[in-house]
């Protein structure tokens, strides 16, 4: 039965946990109120920013993991900062030296701000309570480029296709990447990934994966529901996921409180 074999729970934020409005529902609040009551280790893993996420995941109102910038940071539950990595500066600058297409919206994830070479109210929309401040800069300008992470976003995924192969192409076995979204792609140190943070904490926490079961619906949960005991695909990923996770199982959608929905009936009896 699951309830004997799971022990961790681990979710993403954006098109899992959280609505279409970046809202966690209360029916999902008093679900994970219960998983923390039953004793249950829960991992929220998330391509945000951490100063994003935070506030986020404190309206769960239960001690979670947070891993953050696709593993890029890990936060305990008591927020103290337990890993962090970052890109260093002359492999940013190296990607951003490209002909990249000035219709391409490009982000630099730094420690408390995130720069960006134009403003773009889709990326906003993300924070509807601002905690993460952008800045508006010419990353010529800029001597250190060192960041948590790159991405680049545009409305055609086309776009953004042609230019992760241009960066592949030219800076082999630098960086891990993914698609968040189909028109967000991002940009990491090659060691980063959200597996890999969950990992350590699994090792702290004296758990494996095969006791986990996870929720994503982007590519940067790939890993991390491939390594789970039980990965769920939410029903709102696009279907290029789905299909290339096919023998995974795909539940409800976000907007339907999918992950509490599964957790309740599944590993709860509720």
């Amino acid at each position: 039965m699951l309830q004997e074999k799971i022990k961790v729970v681990i979710s993403d934020l954006d098109g899992t946990l959280l609505n279409s409005d970046h809202k966690i529902s209360q029916y999902t609040k008093t679900v994970f109120q219960e998983l923390h009551n039953q004793n249950y280790l829960i991992i929220i893993a998330t391509g945000r920013h951490h100063l994003d996420a935070m506030p986020i995941v404190a309206g769960l109102d239960v001690p979670v993991y947070l891993v953050t910038s696709n593993g890029a940071r890990i936060h305990s539950p008591e927020k103290e900062l337990i890993f962090s990595y970052n890109m260093e500066s002359e492999a940013v600058k190296s990607v951003l030296s490209l002909d990249i297409d000035p219709e391409i919206t490009t982000v630099l994830f730094r420690e408390n701000v995130w720069q960006t070479n134009k403003h773009n109210e889709k990326l906003n929309e993300f924070q509807p309570e601002v905690n993460y401040h952008p800045e508006l800069v010419d990353f010529e300008n800029l001597e250190d480029l060192s960041a948590i992470k790159v991405f680049f976003t545009h409305d055609r995924h086309s776009k953004l296709i042609e230019l992760r192969d241009q960066i592949l192409e030219n800076h082999t076995g630098l960086f891990s990447h993914a698609f968040s979204l189909p028109l967000c792609l991002e940009f990491m140190d090659k060691s980063v990934d959200k597996s890999v943070a969950i990992a350590r904490i699994l090792e702290l926490e004296n758990f494996v994966f095969q006791q986990a079961l996870s929720f994503g619906d982007g590519y940067n949960d790939e890993k991390m529901l491939n390594s789970s005991g039980k990965g769920l695909v939410m029903g709102n990923a696009p279907d290029s996921l789905k299909n290339k996770l096919s023998h995974l199982e795909v539940i409800l959608t976000n907007d339907n409180d999918g992950v509490a929905k599964y957790i309740a009936q599944e590993l709860l009896n509720n």
